[in-house]
Parts: structure tokens; sequence; C-alpha cells
């Protein structure tokens, strides 16, 4: 747990008791301030009771009269498409609104650091997409590497229920828009920037806000190295804003597919190959096209931003590419789980859309694609260009005849279930095929979350591989 510093003795309103809204009780009580807790549910300000904190009603008048903060679950509108009523109570009354990320970067530093001999040090990652899995390689590169780490965030820990930094220590943090938005402290020490797609544009007031809520990581105190990658305009300009010249070597640039060019610091990642480039001359080179953990082009780019930032702290190319293939993978994204008689097991139940799906088929080849669920509007027909590694598709859930419908040439038969969508791939597969489960479709029908699907999937093929 991270005390918070700065309001002992005062009263500070939580708004949102989830995860990071409880959390954040707990920290603000251990830092010796009075937390005034409220959400909207009934059943969460009950449960916030048992933990004993009853709720104090934000709604009322005159409730914002002593108290000095309101700090916001990142679910929580404070703008668009309309701020929250207990929010715009708080900003008329002249209150200052913060969230967890902005009470931790102001917390996690102590007194204590001044007799540490490496203080600790954090890296935060954001943008739309990957973020998860480039924050997840990060944390188990700097494992390999024998240097103590947390992971926490939008994934793993929340960031006040982490642990107290020792020396030497490395915090990674992933980042959603939700959390960089509001965050009056935004202090990390490298700032990882992935990519821009659009998305939670009603949230943001369009893409313009969605980019400005990212864009916050990297201009709220500024970080001491950035990682930006620079495959659309967005990023190019971040960097940009970020450089004194083209030589600026606290930025690293990053991509996917092309060369980048000039006189700083790049990686990318063309054909397989990750390069590192200082000063126009490659430096290291990296072989992915065998990590199984890491496999497709939106991966690749993953990894050139992981093995930025790591780069970044000091950390040998080759102790990185021994960590890079020891990585299985983040849970559900492109998942490796095992290999039988040349046959390859790959979960992506994560792939929800006809986006991500396009990505895990681009990856692979020889495909024996588990597709399906619960539909969404416009199907696979997106999806007709990127078939052409697939060499039979296994139908589940509630719209299989309707993306039967969808799949023209493509061999296809309609399975229903995991259990028998696994079992028929798995038997028709020949050495050299990928099994791979990417659904193009939401899991609602059959399952309460995309990862219950995915443990289902895992689970079957467990059966197969111990067979």
């Amino acid at each position: 747990m991270i005390p918070v510093q700065g309001y002992k003795g005062r009263k500070v309103g939580v708004l949102g008791l989830g995860r990071s809204g409880l959390a954040t009780a707990i920290a603000l009580e251990e830092g010796g301030a009075e937390p005034l807790v409220w959400d909207d549910n009934q059943d969460a300000r009950d449960y916030a009771k048992s933990r004993g904190y009853p709720a104090t009603d934000l709604t009322r008048s005159g409730v914002w009269d002593d108290v000095s903060a309101l700090i916001v679950s990142p679910g929580i509108a404070h703008l668009y498409p309309a701020p929250h009523p207990v929010i715009a109570a708080a900003q008329a009354a002249g209150v200052p609104v913060d969230n967890d990320i902005g009470l931790f970067f102001r917390s996690f530093a102590t007194a204590e650091w001044d007799r540490m001999e490496t203080p600790p040090r954090v890296i935060a990652i954001t943008g739309s997409n990957g973020k998860s899995t480039t924050a997840a390689l990060i944390h188990h590169i700097l494992e390999v590497a024998g240097k103590p780490a947390q992971l926490g965030g939008n994934i793993g820990r929340g960031v006040l229920d982490l642990d107290p930094g020792h020396d030497g220590e490395i915090v990674v943090l992933e980042l959603s828009s939700y959390q960089t938005e509001l965050a009056r402290a935004l202090t990390p020490d490298i700032a990882v920037f992935t990519n821009l797609t659009p998305d939670h544009l009603d949230r943001h007031g369009g893409l313009g806000g969605y980019f400005a809520a990212k864009r916050r990581l990297f201009s709220e105190g500024g970080p001491d190295r950035a990682v930006i990658g620079v495959d659309e305009a967005e990023g190019q300009y971040l960097a940009g804003q970020l450089s004194e010249n083209n030589g600026d070597m606290r930025v690293i640039q990053v991509s996917s597919g092309r060369k980048l060019q000039g006189a700083g610091w790049s990686v990318f990642a063309r054909k397989g190959f990750l390069s590192e480039y200082r000063n126009g001359r490659q430096v290291a080179s990296i072989d992915l096209r065998k990590i199984r953990g890491l496999p497709g082009a939106h991966n690749h780019q993953n990894a050139c931003a992981a093995y930025g930032a790591v780069r970044g702290l000091g950390l040998a190319p080759k102790l990185i590419e021994q960590a890079l293939h020891s990585f299985d993978g983040l849970a559900h994204r492109s998942q490796y789980i095992g290999e039988k008689d040349g046959v390859a097991y790959v979960n992506d139940s994560k792939a929800t859309n006809v986006d991500s799906a396009a990505k895990a088929l681009r990856a692979f080849k020889n495909i024996r694609w588990i597709v399906g669920g619960l539909g969404k509007d416009g199907g696979i027909e997106k999806l007709t260009l990127h078939l052409g590694s697939v060499s039979k598709a296994y139908l589940i859930g509630e719209c299989a005849d309707d993306y039967a419908a969808q799949l023209g040439d493509t061999p296809f038969e309609i399975c229903g279930t995991m259990a028998r969508a696994v079992a028929r791939a798995s038997a028709e597969a020949q050495s050299g095929d990928t099994v791979l489960l990417a659904p193009a479709a939401a899991s609602f029908d059959q399952y309460p979350d995309f990862e219950k699907r995915g443990d289902d999937f895992v689970q079957q093929v467990k059966l197969i591989l111990s067979a």
C-alpha cells in the first residue's frame, strides 16, 4: 500500500468504489486523511461499509464546505459527454478533482529515498493498442534481468495497492486514457506511447481530445526519456514536440514495418527483425520470427516499445533477447499454449472485433481458425482479405450461421461449442498448422467475459496436449 501524502488531517471525497476506489480510500486513511466515500450503486456502498467505509452522500448540498479534494475512479466521466453530478458539484465548489494515478505520483517518493543507492524508477505505458502486452513484456524482461519490479495500473495491481518502493526497484504502469486525462501529477522516469487509433471518442469529445488525454503523460512534468511509436501522425507530432533536435537521445522512436531514418535513437521491426539504430548506425538486431509469445507485426511493435524502454534503463541487447524468447504472451492475447505433433495452439480470445482478429490472422500460417460468439455489426465481411492463411474455420456461438455465410470459399464447420471446435480442429490439423482462437465476436452468449472463453479454450487444449 502507498500511503497518500498531502492530506493528513483533511477530508477527501472518493467517488466510485470499485477496485481502485476502495484502494484509494485505504491509502488515504493510511496517510492520515479522512476519506468520504460514495458510489451510485447501493451494492457497492454496502460492500464498502462492510470494509469499514460507510458511505457519505456526496450529492447533498453543503458537503463540499470542508472537503479538500475529490478522487474519481477512471470509469466516471468528468467532462465529456457530461460530468457526473458529484464531479460537477465539486468543481462548482472549487474543489480540485484528481484520481488514484495523480495520488500515486505525488505519494510514491518518500524521504527514505535519500538513503537509497538507486532510488525507484517508474515506466508508464499508454496508447490505444498493445499497452498491456508492452507493460507485461517490460516487467518480464526486468524479472529475467534480476531487477526488482512491480506491475500495476490498468493491469495487475491498482497503483495505490502497490508496495512502497525500495532500492533499485522499477515500477511498470499501464495507463489508459481514462487514467491519464485527469491525473494532476504524471512524472514517470520513462514514458511509452505505443500508437493511436480511434477509441473512447464520446468520453474524450473526439479524436483530438483522446490524443490530448494520452499526451498528458508526456507534458505534465515530462519524463526523463520517452519511447514513441511514430507509425501515426500523432506519434510523429509527439516525438517532435519532445525533441530539442533531430539527434535528441531522450526520445526513442519506434516503428513496425519500416526503417526509421535520422540521427537520433530508433528501434524498428522490419521483415521480422528488430533493429536498434543510434546516430545512423545499427547497434543491435534481434530475429523476432521464432519468438512464440510475440507473433505478428502488432506484437513486433510491442517488442520494439518494450526493448526501447529497457534499453533506456541500460539493459544489454543480448539479455533483452533472452527475455523475449521466454515470454509466453499475455493471457488471451496471442498467447502460445503449447504444441503437439507439430501443431501449435494459440489463445487470442481478446480478439473480440474484426480489427484485432485481422492482426491475429496475419500473424500465422496454415490456420485452423476457431471463430464466433456473440456477433457484432458487420460480422466478419472485412476479414475476407485476411483469410488466405486459413485452412478451415470452426464456428462457435450464436453467430455461427451468420459468420459461416460470410466466409466465401473458405472451408468451415459449425461446431457450436468450444470443446467440439478444439477437438475437430485438433483432429484435422497437420504438422505446421496453428489452431487459433480469434473469435471476432463478443463472448456473452456463452461466457461472462472473454477471459472465461479463453480459459475454456486453454482447458480443452491442455486435455489434448496431455493425452
